[in-house]
């Protein structure tokens, strides 16, 4: 009995004693690699740094990690609860574009992110930019820009703000400000046809008919001065009676478009009254602003990464550099690896 008991024992103090043989081996192979395990590190941050000021200090079209800039817009979505039969068949395309808009997204909402990745969308911003050029695309130029756009040419919504968000990002801060504002006017010119905004387009209404009558105004006073100066330097066409009759046709057309002028300026101001009470369909609650930061790339970030992984690579390098001089000093395991590629030739 007692023997077995001092047999356990002697096992159990052998495994301890191998673990911490196993433990320090770890220990003395990393201390034998020691100065490769610096030097690998010590050059990958050396390189890290190197390569990120070069990267910084070189032009964006140059350099191979250029700072980018991420503009962004936001616009208020009116929602739209009760027209549920518009929302479901725009919702439905939005999913045939590979759009997802959620189960609480509103037709208006689903419209928008339908929208901003349209063909007609893209292709709009392409042409106004010239992006297929810029990205120097030869290949599939339509198609391949498109795919280049949906990476840099981002549209969120958040549901329970209601906010749409166009970003755009490259290397240029202004230029990408003026992508985003295009993208912005594109989208509201595209609701404001679809005639989702009722008070805008009679407030565009508006506007072309006081132009118009204010434009017919002016035709018809200077039509009167006209009249009026020809009969006082006494070469005017008009007969007599016919200046007079001329003349009454005039005041009675100028007064009768004064007063449309007066109705319409009134309409006009009641409309505005009425949209500050109530909140339009698309409202733009920023523009987007030039850029002083870059989104990215983080230069700091890229130099820890590069630093951890050169320094596991160089402990994987001092394990497996150990193990081969292990095995060089082990007639035993020469000859079994000797044996195992001969029997693979086989």
């Amino acid at each position: 009995m007692e023997n077995s008991q001092n047999v356990e024992s002697a096992s159990q103090n052998t495994e301890q004693n191998d673990d911490e043989i196993s433990l320090l081996d770890l220990i003395a192979v990393l201390l034998h690699y020691k100065f490769m395990i610096i030097a690998v590190t010590g050059l990958a941050i050396i390189g890290a740094v190197v390569f990120s000021i070069i990267s910084l200090k070189l032009p964006p079209e140059k350099s191979p990690l250029p700072n980018q800039f991420t503009p962004q817009a936001h616009m208020l979505i009116k929602e739209d609860s009760g027209s549920s039969g518009l929302s479901g068949s725009l919702s439905s395309l939005a999913s045939l574009a590979g759009v997802s808009v959620g189960g609480g997204g509103s037709s208006r909402s689903s419209l928008a992110n339908y929208l901003s990745t349209s063909n007609e969308y893209l292709d709009a911003v392409n042409k106004k930019f010239n992006l297929t050029e810029r990205y120097k695309i030869e290949k599939f130029p339509v198609t391949s820009t498109r795919k280049a756009l949906k990476k840099t040419l981002v549209s969120t919504y958040d549901e329970e703000s209601s906010v749409f968000t166009i970003s755009f990002t490259d290397t240029d801060p202004v230029f990408a400000r003026d992508v985003v504002n295009f993208a912005v006017d594109w989208m509201q010119n595209r609701f404001d046809e679809l005639g989702l905004d009722s008070n805008r387009i009679e407030k565009k209404n508006l506007e072309a008919n006081i132009d118009a009558t204010y434009k017919e105004i002016l035709k018809l006073e200077k039509e009167a001065q006209n009249l009026g100066a020809s009969v006082n330097k006494g070469v005017s066409i008009w007969g007599g009676p016919n200046v007079s009759i001329e003349t009454a046709r005039i005041q009675m057309e100028l007064s009768a478009q004064q007063k449309v002028y007066e109705q319409l300026k009134t309409q006009y101001e009641l409309l505005k009254v009425k949209m500050q009470s109530e909140q339009p369909v698309f409202q733009i609650l920023e523009r987007p602003e030039i850029p002083d930061m870059k989104s990215k790339p983080s230069r700091g970030k890229l130099c820890i990464i590069i630093t951890f992984a050169a320094f596991f690579i160089s402990v994987f390098m001092a394990f497996a550099l150990n193990a081969w001089q292990n095995i060089k000093n082990d007639p035993e395991a020469q000859k079994k690896l000797n044996l195992k590629t001969k029997k693979e030739s086989v």
